[in-house]
This record gives C-alpha cells, sequence and structure tokens, in this order.
C-alpha cells in the first residue's frame, strides 16, 4: 500500500503561510507546511533508518552537534548507560523535549535528531525561522531517557519499572534524571513524547489514530490552570495543523489524574506539558512518514511557542478534538461459518497481530482478540466471508531441509493443496521467516483455530474450495501471490 504523502500539488507558500488561521488583526500565522516538509526532506537524519536503533549508534549523532549544541552528561542508567541532553538557544521562554522513557517508542527519537540537524543547519531559507527560535527560546533534549529499554526495545528499564509511573517514588536512576532535569531548568513547556499502541482509533470511526495528543491533569479533579490551559491551547494549534496532514486521524487521550506519572506530575509543578503519542499508518511499518508528522509537528509547536501564536486557539478547540478509542484490529473476518456440532454458526473474528522481539528480528503472533457480533470493532483489513466456510489445515509430511528450499511460489502451491505448515530439519528456534506457512522445527503440530484466543491458522472455503489462507493472522488470498510482508518464525 502506498504511504502517505506530504505534497501539496499547486498550492504556493503563501497558501500555506495563513493555512487554518483566520486573518483577524493580531493573530500569527503559522508555519508554511511547504517549508518545513522540505526542510524535512533535506535535513532528515540519515544514520537512522527504521525504529530499532542502539543507545551505542546516537552517542556519535549527539556528540557531533557540539558545539551548535551544548552537551551534558545528565546521568548514567541502571546499567551505566549515559543520559545525555543537547541545549540550543538563548531566549527568555524555556522547553524541554524528553523521548524514549519507554525504550521501545522511538517514533520521536528519530524526529529530535532531525530537528537537531534542522536547528544546525546553515542555509538560508530557514535562517529567519532559527534565528527567532534561537532567539525567543531556550530548548533542552533529553532524546533517550531509557537506553536500558531501548537496546532490549521493551518497555520498562533494566529494573523492569514504567519509568513513567516512577515520577514520585523515584526509584529508578533515569527518574532522578528526568525531575533533576526539570527542577534545575524550570521549564514553562514541556514535550513528552512517546509511542502508542497502532490499535487506537478516533472513537467509534475507522481512523486509525495516528497522532494522540493530551494535557495531562494536574490533580484529581481535572481543573484546568493557567499553566494547563497554555498546554491545551498549544495542542489545538497542533490539532489545526494535523488536520490538514492526517485529516480524521487525531485522537484525544483521557486525562484522568495518574498520581504517578511524570506528564502530570510535571503539569502540577507548573510546566505546562504536552504529550504527543505517536501510533499507526497503514503501510509504516517502520514510522518514517510517522516520524515525518513528528517533525512537522515539533517545529510547528515551538515556532507557535515562541510566537506566542498558541493564544489564538481556545481551550474549547482542545475539548473539541475527538477522543481515543482502541477499536482498531488488523484483520476483520465477517459472517465466517464455523462448525461446532455439526451444525455451521455465522461469527465475526476479529484478529491482532503483535510484535515479538527475537535475537533473530521481530516477528509478529497472531491472535484472535474476540469473536462472535464484532460490529463495534474496525478492521485495518477486512474481509465479508459470508457463504465462507472454515476448514483445518494440514502439515505437509515432507521434511525440508531449511526454509532456503521453498519460494514464494512453492508456499503458495503448499496452500492450495490444504498445507498450513511444513517442517525443517535446519533453522533456529523463533528465526524470522517471510512464508505465508507455519515453520515447524520442534515440534509437528501446529495451533490454529477460530475461538477467542486461539492462534488464528485455518482455510475458508466456498462449496469445498479452498479460497483463503489465514496464517498466523495473516489474510492470503490463493488466487494470487501476497504482496504483503510477512514476519513469522519458526517454532
Amino acid at each position: 500500500m502506498r504511504l502517505f504523502s506530504f505534497k501539496f500539488f499547486g498550492l504556493t507558500l503563501a497558501t500555506f503561510l495563513f493555512l487554518g488561521v483566520a486573518s483577524s488583526q493580531g493573530q500569527v500565522p503559522r508555519l508554511a507546511v511547504e517549508q518545513m516538509t522540505t526542510a524535512f526532506d533535506t535535513y532528515k537524519e540519515g544514520a537512522i533508518t527504521d525504529r530499532r536503533f542502539t543507545h551505542a549508534a546516537l552517542q556519535p549523532l549527539i556528540q557531533g552537534h557540539a558545539p551548535a549544541f551544548r552537551v551534558s552528561l545528565l546521568g548514567k542508567s541502571v546499567l551505566g548507560k549515559s543520559i545525555s541532553s543537547l541545549d540550543w538557544g538563548s531566549g527568555k521562554t524555556k522547553v524541554m523535549l524528553w523521548s524514549q522513557m519507554h525504550g521501545n517508542e522511538s517514533t520521536a527519537t528519530m524526529a529530535l535528531f532531525d530537528l537537531f540537524n534542522f536547528l544546525s543547519g546553515k542555509d538560508a531559507e530557514n535562517e529567519p525561522l532559527r534565528s527567532l527560535l534561537r532567539t525567543q527560546l531556550q530548548l533542552k533534549f533529553i532524546p533517550m531517557l531509557n537506553p536500558d529499554g531501548a537496546d532490549a526495545f521493551k518497555r520498562r528499564n533494566a529494573l523492569d519499572i514504567d519509568l513513567n509511573r516512577d515520577a514520585i517514588s523515584l526509584i529508578s536512576p533515569e527518574a532522578v534524571i528526568l525531575k533533576k532535569a526539570r527542577d534545575d531548568f524550570e521549564p514553562e513547556f514541556g514535550f513528552n513524547l512517546h509511542d502508542q499502541q497502532i490499535y487506537y482509533n478516533v472513537l467509534n470511526t475507522p481512523k486509525q489514530a495516528t497522532i494522540s495528543l493530551l494535557a495531562p491533569a494536574y490533580n484529581e479533579q481535572t481543573e484546568i490552570n493557567a499553566v494547563r490551559g497554555r498546554a491545551m491551547q498549544t495542542i489545538a494549534g497542533m490539532n489545526a495543523l494535523l488536520q490538514e496532514l492526517i485529516p480524521g486521524q487525531v485522537g484525544k487521550y483521557d486525562d484522568a489524574f495518574e498520581p504517578r506519572a511524570f506528564g502530570d506530575n510535571i503539569q502540577k509543578w507548573g510546566t505546562s506539558t504536552i504529550l504527543i503519542e505517536s501510533g499507526g499508518l497503514v503501510g509504516d511499518t517502520e514510522k518514517q512518514e510517522v516520524r515525518k508528522l513528528n517533525f512537522l509537528l515539533l517545529l510547528h509547536s515551538l515556532h507557535s511557542i515562541a510566537t506566542q501564536g498558541y493564544t489564538q486557539y481556545s481551550t474549547a478547540d482542545y475539548f473539541a478534538i475527538p477522543d481515543n478509542g482502541f477499536q482498531l484490529m488488523d484483520l476483520l473476518i465477517n459472517e465466517l461459518q464455523v462448525p461446532v456440532n455439526g451444525t455451521l454458526y455465522p461469527v465475526d473474528l476479529a484478529i491482532r497481530r503483535r510484535e515479538t522481539e527475537s535475537a533473530g528480528g521481530y516477528f509478529f503472533s497472531g491472535s484472535v482478540e474476540d469473536h462472535g457480533d464484532m460490529q463495534v470493532f474496525f478492521g485495518m483489513e477486512t474481509l465479508d466471508a459470508s457463504g465462507l466456510q472454515y476448514k483445518e489445515g494440514k502439515v505437509y509430511p515432507k521434511t525440508f531441509e531449511s526454509t532456503k528450499e521453498l519460494t514464494l511460489e512453492k508456499a503458495m502451491d503448499l496452500l492450495r493443496q490444504g498445507f498450513l505448515a511444513i517442517k525443517v530439519k535446519q533453522g533456529a528456534l523463533r528465526e524470522v521467516h517471510g512464508l505465508p506457512l507455519n515453520v515447524l522445527k520442534s515440534v509437528d503440530k501446529f495451533s490454529g483455530g477460530w475461538k477467542t484466543g486461539a492462534v488464528p491458522n485455518f482455510f475458508l472455503s466456498r462449496d469445498g474450495r479452498l479460497t483463503h489462507a489465514v496464517v498466523n493472522g495473516y489474510l492470503i488470498p490463493l488466487d494470487r501471490v501476497p504482496t504483503q510482508e510477512i514476519r513469522n518464525r519458526i517454532f
């Protein structure tokens, strides 16, 4: 599937300069989308090409930004890895941005390094913007707060603590570092940069919540004071931009107060705090398009703070942003005929494929999340299975030497013959492969079924003829070779 493209044909820079902003006196025009997009293309950090990168890989990039940035060692993680900040600008308004508090939430980190390149750039076209930001803002960036979690690509730190629930007890050294950085710097604005699951949608719509936003509450009553109000106004301006880029794909998080969370407490401590959660975009597995969105959003927001452009928006604009839902599935199969005690029943299947880390690379593990009447859910892929029947698959009797013996075409031939799994002699357990088959090494049987909790491995048939295979939650039409990327494992 073609990825979303930020191209605006036939529109001039002047068109975008006032995009979404009324012309009444005193309002500040927001940054031109075309200018920001060109800046991203120019300054994108080429050393980072996917979501999984290590602490060690970032260190030369961080040090390479001195002396344009003031690079400081803030402290070390549980496992002794450095946690650094990069400071830039000499203005009155202080802004702090921190990323990868959760180690496997790396989208914003990529965008921060693109932003670092931009801020230290020398092109004449963007120099007025850099000069504005430099003279109006003091920026402090902490681009990887949880390096131990990042290296393992897991949410929690090496103590297995969720850093975003450690703002009060400060058990973890990383939490102590973030608290001290905020207290020492005393920023007026803070950006708490995260990733969310790809299954978030804009509530009760099939639209994926590619970006979700929140001005966290500072007390149980979720009251609004001047500090939180500024965050809400800033977010309202961010949403105005996003609706031009990804219309209908912006959600707002529930603002229930979490007394242990950093975002809620930093808001409470007097910093206008903005949570950005980067979700999914269909076809953007490595989140490079969402990375681009982050760059545009952060640059836009810094300009809005530097010019006080956020004051044009109201808290009512913030509350008009629709809420998040959690109603997306990778695959919905509707009205599939399943046999129970000799009778066929039409059921809907809601299927998700979740990432699992492995030494040989990440793979997906499919699961039937629920079955029955699934009309409250939406599928990133949906099949109307009316008239189709559930059919179990078989294991191919011959043992192959390795997966290298099988081409995609040969794998499809096996599927068409009713085989959902093969056995191999060679290959490590949990080794990743791209075949639309279950590959067995240590077992002779594979699990599969249609009931809630089952691994979705089965066929669909019409009048005794196989039409589709479902392999570990991937839908494979049998009349053509699949084009989607498949990441299964040997087991």
